[in-house]
């Protein structure tokens, strides 16, 4: 009778839960929860249970935010800048942006071209919905950050997924663009630095994508450069500097990753006058402006360029060297495959040489059967490829010590040495 008594309020519940999904919309009920907020999630509740593992699934920086981006935010509190903001800024922001894409990507923008916006993750999704009608497709090259094809669903949109593969570093060419455009292609949308892949497009690669977009006078381009600084390979090269196409690219940038500043919450965009507005409109109805601290926090950011912040400097370096010290781990594991990544701090290696085999116990599917046995038996969170539409692959951030490195890629290669 206990039981019985246990039981039926635990069904009661779980049909009402059953029954208010129903009753959501279908645009939300069509969302998947991020798989690298899962992992993290995941790995989380695992550490909270007492279970030593290693997260190597979320993609932020382990640095803190340099002192005088800090104590400038200190500095607007105590000037009580504390009011709403305008819904596309602070002026002295905006212009601080046009100033920064002038001195480091020689594009030319007017303040009012600029929308500051709470994370780059929100620019993208304002210039997508201010973009995209019911039915427009979006062209998105594989591997692609996870919440492309799910912002594409907000906007009701239909994602067209481009492949590309590790033997030609995550690249798509412009010919295998081209294949894809059709009339109802709306936006092209590409991250440089890559996420997942670490893949950085050089300039004549991004010319050559831009002609073949630019034949369709409809087909607008968002480029998303938020992993700018974290670049291995020389200068950063952004697709709106050919003034052939600069009119229907959007530009998104932000602090977040560049100067440590994740939780700060500030991201950009650089478009056209229409877009700008519109992308000003549209955030005035569901957020308004972004955090006035946080704003004054990314106004000094910004002010400063990268090179000269010591912290910023160290930050680039130590990921470089990062990069190099895990894949030389990874080159001692059998069947693990990579490439070497010339920007953000991500190996996105293909595991292909895994998927069928088992531990006797286990079998390994997928990339997301690997990832959950890496999690359980090596006490490691990693994200799938699959996540970022590229199956058979695994992401690994370095964003943490060299120390974790070590004791994840022994943990990792000791489990995987237990399939057959």
């Amino acid at each position: 009778m206990a039981i019985f008594n246990t039981f039926v309020p635990l069904l009661i519940f779980s049909k009402r839960i059953v029954m208010i999904h129903h009753h959501l919309s279908h645009r939300v009920n069509s969302l998947s929860e991020s798989a690298t907020l899962l992992m993290t999630r995941r790995s989380r509740e695992l550490k909270e249970a007492g279970i030593d593992v290693i997260n190597l699934s979320i993609g932020e920086p382990d640095f803190n935010t340099p002192e005088c981006v800090k104590e400038a935010a200190i500095e607007a509190i105590n000037k009580n800048i504390t009011h709403y903001p305008p819904v596309a800024g602070f002026n002295d922001l905006r212009k601080a942006v046009a100033a920064k894409l002038k001195r480091d990507n020689q594009l030319d923008f007017q303040m009012n071209q600029i929308v500051i916006s709470g994370g780059a993750k929100q620019s993208i999704a304002n210039a997508l919905i201010c973009l995209v009608n019911p039915g427009d497709e979006v062209l998105i090259p594989a591997p692609y950050w996870v919440s492309y094809p799910e912002m594409v669903k907000l906007a009701d949109g239909k994602s067209v997924i481009i492949p590309s593969t590790i033997e030609n570093d995550f690249k798509v060419t412009a010919s295998e663009v081209e294949k894809h455009i059709t009339d109802k292609s709306k936006v092209f949308i590409f991250s440089s630095p890559c996420n997942p892949s670490g893949t950085v497009f050089a300039k004549d690669e991004l010319e050559a994508l831009a002609r073949v977009l630019a034949k369709k006078e409809d087909l607008y381009i968002i480029s998303d450069e938020i992993y700018e600084e974290i670049n291995f390979n020389g200068k950063h090269q952004s697709i709106a500097q050919f003034d052939f196409i600069k009119d229907r690219v959007v530009t998104i940038n932000g602090v977040s990753k560049g100067f440590a500043m994740t939780g700060w919450r500030i991201g950009y965009s650089a478009s056209n006058k229409a877009i700008a507005d519109a992308c000003n409109t549209l955030q005035g109805q569901y957020t308004s402006g972004s955090a006035t601290i946080s704003q004054m926090a990314a106004l000094k950011a910004l002010q400063a360029d990268p090179s000269e912040l010591a912290e910023m400097v160290e930050m680039k370096k130590q990921f470089r060297e990062r990069r190099d010290y895990l894949l030389r781990l990874l080159a001692e594991i059998p069947g693990v495959r990579t490439n070497i990544p010339d920007g953000a701090f991500y190996v996105f290696p293909e595991i292909t040489y895994y998927i069928g085999k088992s531990d006797g116990n286990i079998k390994i599917k997928d990339d997301t059967d690997l990832c959950l046995y890496l999690l359980d038996k090596a006490h490691v969170a990693l994200v799938p490829g699959s996540a970022f539409g590229c199956s058979d692959h695994i992401r690994f951030s370095y964003a943490c010590s060299k120390d974790d490195l070590t004791e994840s890629v022994k943990r990792i290669k000791e489990a995987l040495g237990r399939l057959s």
